[in-house]
């Protein structure tokens, strides 16, 4: 008896996995990238760009994860 393994599951969770890593390392870049003045606002602005962007990512796999229930 072979066992059917869910491949594109596997390989969504570990790009979320991915994806949740990345946007904590850009949270922290942003928090301490803030706190120094002379930063140019600017690449603030993009950083927080890319991680909604990622925030996003992360809520469309998350909700395809989820199986649909029949009600």
């Amino acid at each position: 008896m072979t066992d059917n393994v869910d491949t594109e599951s596997f390989k969504n969770l570990v790009l979320l996995k991915e994806l949740r890593v990345n946007h904590r390392d850009l949270d922290d870049l942003i928090d301490r990238l803030s706190h120094d003045p002379l930063v140019d606002q600017l690449r603030i602005r993009r950083l927080k760009k890319r991680r909604l962007m990622l925030k996003d990512m992360i809520a469309r796999l998350e909700s395809e994860l989820i199986p649909d229930m029949d009600a």
